[in-house]
């Protein structure tokens, strides 16, 4: 009997994925349905790739269906763009949802179903400050008080919360409570807050309401209404499940259930809005989309592609226990994507003049290259001339052990051209080399080289004559810590002076005058860049995505 080949076994399913094809053999649900519920107070981070990956991937997976729902319960916070901005990373991920949906729609359900709990003197108005509520709640180790509130007659709360929906009172002077235990073990099951007054306007709703739903009190009972099979959260809602199962239980309505898994914690960046709004607030970065940030539009435009944020959800999986996810391994899911499909192309960021002294002054040779490893990328035609540029990096005048590239009387070939032989080289007053002098050999041509020499360095180059001048922005890490709120004192002291380089006198070959927002490009040995939003016909500005090679490894191990 021959062995099984470990390619062939069936992947292993995580612990939601069991939970699923135990309810489906049991017949407990037909189909699922699941839901992604972000709140629409910022714009979407890595993060949310895991929950949005994990939600739609189980939907597509078993058959079932996704629904998009806005958590809209506070309407302080929460504005239209960033709904657009929403849609527009999942739809940019591959994902399409079955129902658009907000929390803000069941409102007058919401308010129903907290009515139908005073009904049942499960919940009382309680006229007590926030500090008052807090105090009276006790400790883990004690129990909570009850207060004078709490024995309210039904109609006194009916009539009370009555009037907080009609306005009556100002925010803060009256809440909604649950009438739970206030000695339970749990401390969220103390009497939660489910409705607190608030007179602004909502982005939906307009000033229809002033008194609007606890996270708490509407996540399940939104979920209910859709009917949601799994709903999936993060584990800091665990001790939350006991509140969402309580409110199902007690409004006898469909019993949605609660699952948790890991969140998404990534080295050398964090992962709270509110951090995040401080660094786009006080100008660290120049807004939620700055390529330095973790927001999906801050990788859309840094040039990550979406099949890579897939890759890398895939790979992370999903799990019960909190831990920290090299962002290396992000960027090799991205290498591995854009080596398959990036446009090779040359640019030079630090330019130097090489003269190729037997070249005709008067010719434009035009060479024919790979547009990559693909076939189906095609070729594209390089013009050669007499003048060149290249890296200044890539010339030395005093030849180190081991250096391959251009030093006086060394040979190299040029990408795709001719090999060359430096004569000599050019410095100003200031001691920098200004041109290097070469001879070519005809008989070297790439593809057709009969002349029999080989060299063991080759370097990349662009034809001065028709060389087009490009902003570059080099993209670094954010942090130079691993976990920038692991740290002593403030998170922004974290912050990588040398995040952005911009040059602003590189050349890029001709062909990147036409270069398309979304396409990728290799850079051949500087790495992966894409077109920037801010470029213009006059002015090409390009993003660096990520080096070749993990250089930050490098300097990890350095130090």
């Amino acid at each position: 009997m021959s062995e099984e080949n470990p390619r062939d076994a069936v992947p292993s399913l995580n612990f939601i994925e069991e939970i699923i094809e135990e309810d489906l053999h049991k017949g407990k649900y037909k189909t699922i349905l699941t839901r992604f519920p972000p709140e629409p107070n910022g714009y979407l981070h890595i993060g949310h790739a895991k929950a949005i990956c994990l939600n739609f991937g189980l939907g597509l997976k078993y058959g079932g269906k996704t629904n998009l729902r806005f958590d809209d319960t506070n309407p302080v916070t929460e504005e239209t763009e960033y709904v657009d901005s929403i849609k527009d990373d999942i739809r940019w991920l591959g994902f399409t949802w079955a129902e658009e949906l907000y929390t803000s729609d069941y409102f007058d359900t919401l308010y129903g179903y907290a009515v139908n709990l005073i009904n049942k003197g499960l919940a009382y108005v309680d006229d007590s400050t926030s500090e008052d509520i807090a105090a009276m709640k006790g400790t883990p180790t004690e129990p909570g008080r009850d207060n004078q509130y709490r024995s309210r007659s039904v109609e006194e709360n009916l009539r009370l919360f009555t009037e907080m929906k009609a306005g009556k009172f100002k925010d803060g002077e009256k809440v909604l409570r649950a009438k739970i235990d206030m000695a339970h073990t749990n401390m969220l099951m103390r009497d939660p807050i489910l409705y607190r007054i608030k007179h602004a306007h909502h982005h939906r709703s307009g000033d229809k309401w002033c008194i609007y739903p606890m996270y708490d009190f509407a996540h399940g009972q939104s979920d209910s209404i859709e009917n949601i099979t799994h709903s999936i959260c993060t584990l800091e809602f665990i001790p939350h499940r006991e509140l969402y199962d309580w409110l199902i239980e007690k409004l006898e309505i469909f019993p949605s259930h609660q699952y948790e898994f890991a969140r998404l914690n990534m080295t050398y960046t964090v992962m709270s809005k509110r951090k995040l709004l401080q660094l786009v607030n006080e100008g660290h970065v120049t807004g939620w989309d700055d390529p330095r940030m973790p927001t999906l539009s801050a990788f859309r435009r840094k040039g990550y592609t979406p099949e890579s944020i897939r890759t890398f959800c895939d790979k992370i999986g999903v799990a019960k226990r909190e831990n920290f996810i090299d962002l290396s391994l992000l960027e090799f899911c991205l290498r591995e994507d854009l080596n398959q499909k990036a446009l090779r192309v040359m640019a030079v960021l630090d330019p130097v003049k090489l003269i190729i002294d037997n070249f005709d002054a008067g010719l434009t040779e035009e060479l024919v290259s790979e547009n990559g490893p693909d076939e189906s990328l095609g070729k594209r035609t390089l013009q050669f001339g007499k003048e060149l540029w290249i890296e200044r990096e890539d010339f030395m005048e005093e030849p180190a052990k081991k250096w391959f590239r251009l030093a006086p009387g060394s040979m190299v070939r040029l990408k795709s051209a001719y090999i060359i032989t430096c004569e000599s080289f050019v410095k100003n007053e200031a001691g920098q080399v200004t041109e290097i002098h070469c001879t070519y050999i005809p008989e070297s041509r790439s593809g057709s080289d009969t002349s029999g020499i080989h060299v063991k360095g080759t370097i990349h180059w662009v034809s001065a004559a028709h060389a087009v001048t490009a902003e570059v922005r080099l993209y670094d890490r954010l942090f130079t810590v691993e976990n920038p709120l692991g740290e002593e004192g403030d998170f922004k002291d974290s912050i990588n002076p040398n995040s952005l380089q911009i040059i602003n006198d590189a050349v890029v070959e001709p062909s990147l005058k036409h270069a398309l927002a979304e396409n990728r490009y290799q850079f051949i040995r500087k790495g992966y860049f894409c077109l920037d939003k801010d470029s213009t016909a006059d002015k090409l500005v390009f993003n660096r995505t990520v080096t070749l090679k993990d250089a930050w490894a490098k300097e990890v191990k350095k130090n």
